[in-house]
């Protein structure tokens, strides 16, 4: 047999080229300077367009190494406290360990003769999850694990959708389909829009609900919007219901929509991709009251748990809906099947057992352990937001909620226009020399810089040390005035 499968004839060999492998990733990120090396796209191109696929190395060893430089010294290091961009984690060390044992087992998770404790693992992984939601065990609560956010929030609205057209009610299927709404604040998740695109609703199908000031859902308007869907002959499949929009971090008004919901009989979803982790939070779970009245909850594993990407799930309040993604195939998942098969409640069939990662880390440091690295972040956003308040050339767009502080760099003399430019010249600068990375966003027409912290060792110290390279990064990219270019030639 060729000896470069793992094979019950060779663990030594995976013994050998798993720990090399560790080791050369844990020397790596403990010498990493910055989030990412310095290197153009143009320079990156040309080391991978110069490996000859079809020419084999002929030895682990030296594809390590190659896959060292090509991969490991030019990835996006998340670890490390310049990287302030987007909702990516450091992640968990037993985490780790789960990807390393899922991944050599290559368990495959969607029928019970491919997993057996694996489908034991993942539902109660789920029914944790559910029960830690609050959802009442009187209705079967049940959910799945799915690829991340945007498949949970897909399979969340088909839900809702399909749960809207099982209800009596005049047309024809195409017809109804043709009038169904989903009412979502104005700041959801672009794959609330996405997805009913994908579901073959109409292209207004979305309302967006205006926000507050403080860009939450205002439920006022969210009952406006209920009764003029329902005045116009059109049916409500879902209402979209924020625990932590993307640019800021803010948490819809929970008790008030479901209230809404409730009385339109409207299916309410939650997408708390971003502020799932507020649930083993020991000074935060408030924020998250009125979570268990939802129908349907997308949480994010991979952001606030701090857990490899990816693992997402999708939460039902009544397990039974589920019912609506089952196909059955008489060689996988037969209708007579005794044992429990989660294709059955999944989009995917081929699934990796990604639930592995957060048991194993609930297993060796417990639940609080996770909610207190949240709470750091979220401590340091609070901190990080002083600063750039009492900073004079800073301009703190909106308080921080969960982990995210929109600003703005304003220079003395600088106007509108300038302080726009700046915004996308310094986040460019930052990212092409290695020694930051941060985002950037739009909002009520403002182009602004974005800090998202999900690393709990960044300090304020960092937050400093940032603002001053973006200080720098102005400086840099400046217009230079006529009369010193013409003196330069």
């Amino acid at each position: 047999m060729s000896d470069f499968l793992f094979t019950r004839d060779t663990p030594a060999q995976y013994a050998r080229a798993l720990h090399s492998t560790v080791d050369t990733v844990a020397v790596h990120l403990a010498g990493t300077g910055g989030p990412r090396s310095a290197a153009s796209p143009g320079q990156l191109e040309d080391l991978v367009a110069a490996v000859d696929l079809d020419r084999p190395l002929g030895d682990l060893g030296a594809a390590v190494d190659e896959t060292r430089r090509l991969y490991l010294d030019h990835a996006v290091h998340f670890h490390d406290p310049g990287y302030m961009a987007h909702l990516n984690c450091p992640v968990a060390i037993p985490a780790v360990a789960a990807e390393a044992l899922t991944a050599a087992v290559n368990t495959a998770v969607e029928t019970w003769d491919q997993s057996t404790t694996a489908t034991l693992i993942e539902q109660r992984i789920v029914d944790w999850t559910a029960a830690r939601i609050g959802f009442p065990a009187a209705g079967e609560p049940d959910g799945v694990f799915t690829s991340g956010g945007t498949q949970s929030n897909l399979q969340a609205l088909f839900t809702a959708r399909e749960e809207r057209l099982s209800r009596p009610h005049p047309g024809t299927r195409q017809e109804r389909l043709a009038g169904l709404r989903i009412v979502a604040g104005e700041h959801a998740h672009f794959s609330v829009a996405k997805a009913a695109h994908l579901l073959g609703l109409a292209p207004d199908a979305v309302v967006f609900v205006p926000g507050t000031r403080s860009g939450a859902l205002d439920v006022v308007a969210l009952e406006r919007a209920l009764h003029d869907v329902a005045a116009s002959g059109g049916e409500v499949a879902a209402v979209v219901a924020t625990a932590g929009t993307t640019d800021l971090g803010v948490i819809d008004p929970l008790p008030g929509v479901a209230e809404a919901c409730r009385a339109h009989g409207a299916w309410l979803h939650v997408d708390a991709a971003y502020g799932g982790g507020l649930l083993v939070s020991p000074t935060r779970r408030h924020l998250l009251a009125g979570i268990e009245r939802a129908d349907s909850v997308t949480v994010d594993f991979h952001k606030s748990w701090f857990q490899p990407v990816a693992a997402s799930a999708l939460l039902l309040r009544e397990g039974r809906s589920l019912r609506f993604s089952t196909w059955s195939a008489e060689y996988l998942n037969p209708r007579h099947a005794v044992r429990p098969n989660l294709v059955d409640k999944s989009l995917q069939t081929t699934r990796r057992f990604d639930a592995l990662k957060l048991w194993m880390t609930l297993r060796t440091v417990g639940a609080e352990e996770i909610g207190r690295a949240l709470d750091r972040v979220l401590d340091l956003a609070q901190e990080a937001g002083r600063i750039v308040a009492g900073a004079p050339d800073m301009e703190l767009v909106a308080e921080p909620v969960l982990s995210t502080v929109l600003f703005r760099h304003v220079p003395p003399g600088t106007g509108e226009d300038d302080a726009d430019r700046i915004v996308e010249a310094v986040r460019t600068a930052l990212f092409d020399s290695g020694r930051a990375v941060v985002a950037s966003t739009v909002l009520d027409g403002r182009r602004c810089l974005k800090f998202t912290f999900l690393n709990p060792a960044t300090t304020a110290t960092d937050v400093e040390r940032v603002l001053d390279l973006i200080r720098a990064a102005a400086r840099e990219t400046a217009p230079r005035p006529l009369e010193a270019v013409a003196g330069a030639r």
